[in-house]
């Protein structure tokens, strides 16, 4: 999981704990019921065998509030992507957001080349991140992101390794509230996995739609 860790942190010092980390950038007094009430969602969800997620230090510049898991895909001893989920709040909202919460996330995987040079890969990984919030019915707002392709090819000492290739997802989409304010952040995270799962080239945990096209043949990321 190490792969992730940090690409979405501010380089501040987090903390494992939700409460801890709210008291520390809130200035005590405890966290707000509704971001509790999301955080014990995403403590209590249990995601497909094979996305193993844990939490993480979340980054503290970003809202008032915050919590963050990191994922990676196994299959055997392979790893295959991996991820971080970042749940913000700030309880007067945040015009950007037009909501209250905020959902944040980077996933990867190592590609074969002659994948990562198809010129349609963009859009369909784009797709898959709406598409995965779709398929579940979840109601979600204001989405941005960018996706990143990376080719490295090595040169002198280091000309034995193959070519590599390697692509990123960077996201964020607005959570929509239900009773008591609180988004249903058990089934997002749900969606977030059937991504990991997507781009790691994973078959769906279900019946799926036979027109859903995944990333065979994956390498898992690049030990640093």
């Amino acid at each position: 999981m190490a792969a992730a860790q940090g690409r979405l942190s501010d380089g501040a010092d987090g903390m494992d704990d939700a409460e801890d980390t709210a008291q520390a950038r809130g200035g005590g007094g405890g966290l707000p019921p509704a971001f509790r009430a999301a955080v014990d969602a995403l403590r209590a969800a249990r995601p497909r065998p094979q996305v193993e997620v844990e939490p993480t230090p979340a980054p503290q510049r970003l809202a008032p509030y915050a919590y963050a898991l990191e994922a990676v895909v196994v299959d055997g001893e392979q790893e295959l992507a991996d991820g971080r989920l970042v749940l913000l709040h700030d309880p007067e909202g945040h015009d950007a957001w037009q909501g209250t919460f905020r959902l944040v996330t980077l996933v990867r995987a190592e590609l074969e080349p002659e994948m990562a040079a198809d010129p349609l890969l963009p859009e369909v990984c784009w797709s898959w991140l709406t598409g995965a919030l779709q398929a579940r019915g979840l109601a979600y707002g204001e989405p941005s992101g960018t996706i990143t392709r990376a080719a490295s090819h090595y040169f002198g000492g280091l000309a034995e390794r193959p070519a590599a290739s390697q692509i990123e997802i960077r996201a964020s989409w607005t959570p929509r509230e239900g009773l008591g304010g609180v988004p249903d952040t058990a089934a997002h995270l749900a969606s977030w996995c059937d991504l990991l799962a997507q781009v790691a080239g994973l078959p769906p945990a279900g019946p799926g739609d036979a027109s859903v096209v995944t990333l065979p043949q994956r390498r898992g990321p690049q030990s640093r």
